[in-house]
């Protein structure tokens, strides 16, 4: 498997991102669909070691930040690409609308206290970031407030990284045919219907200034340390593999260890 990384990062600065892959494309994948599938249980098997690892060794932690439009397969992929994480060791937190405590404090207060203990992958099921995005679409605040918000949310990130806390964050990008799809489904099939909100409606009617905040969002918020990947995900099966592939290698390049437990070689167990 080669740097998938590589392929779908975003470049500081670089608000030509969401143009960089179409939405159905398959950057890196070994093969076609039956060949990357194939593919996918090895990286579990990788991932569960690697997950094993980091929790046992207890000093650091990854944070998962997902973001979508809707429909854009959050829920799904939290359910087929992380399927293999221990539950112990795992946290998922789910950012909805804020609650009225949570409007009483700073953007970040609820977030602060969501992030991943030590050992533990936290995943975030969208995030800090709409706070950029919605309330920048909607005019929640006055420009000058979102727009500062850039230089928070970084500086939040280097705190986490300066606590031990290593950040992917994932935008996965389907096209607004692929949505008009998923959300026809919702309505058509008896068991989605519960997904469907008319609110989808409203918020699809603003796809381009959408894509214009998130090609700003991650420019400006995409840095070496805390980069963001562009998921190709009108595919699932391409984007449950991709996702998959850049957990292994980031946990890879962090090689968490066992750690080494001194005087037992002689204990025996009555």
């Amino acid at each position: 498997m080669g740097d998938v990384r590589a392929k779908l990062r975003v470049t500081a600065g670089d608000q030509g991102s969401l143009g960089r892959h179409h939405p159905s494309s398959t950057p890196g994948a070994p093969g076609d669909r039956e060949t990357t599938e194939a593919a996918i249980p090895a990286l579990h098997e990788e991932l569960s070691e690697l997950q094993t690892r980091l929790w046992a060794e207890g000093r650091r932690s990854l944070l998962v930040v997902l973001q979508a439009l809707d429909a854009g397969g959050k829920d799904g992929t939290i359910r087929h690409a992380f399927r293999s994480l221990n539950p112990q060791g795992t946290r998922v937190t789910v950012f909805k609308v804020p609650t009225p405590e949570e409007l009483a404090h700073d953007f970040l207060w609820r977030v602060h206290k969501a992030v991943p203990g030590t050992g533990e992958v936290g995943i975030f099921n969208r995030s800090h970031y709409e706070d950029v995005l919605v309330v920048r679409i909607h005019e929640l605040v006055p420009e000058k407030v979102w727009r500062d918000r850039y230089g928070l949310i970084e500086g939040f990130e280097e705190t986490l990284l300066h606590g031990g806390t290593t950040i992917v964050k994932l935008f996965l990008h389907i096209s607004k045919e692929e949505q008009r799809r998923r959300l026809q489904e919702r309505l058509a099939r008896p068991d989605k219907r519960w997904k469907f909100n008319r609110g989808d409606l409203e918020e699809r009617a603003h796809w381009d200034d959408y894509q214009e905040a998130y090609a700003e969002a991650l420019a400006r918020t995409s840095t070496e340390a805390a980069p963001w990947y562009v998921v190709p995900a009108d595919r699932k099966w391409y984007r449950n593999w991709a996702v998959i592939s850049v957990l292994v290698e980031t946990l890879r390049e962090l090689d968490p260890r066992y750690p080494e437990v001194e005087g037992i070689d002689a204990v025996e167990i009555p």
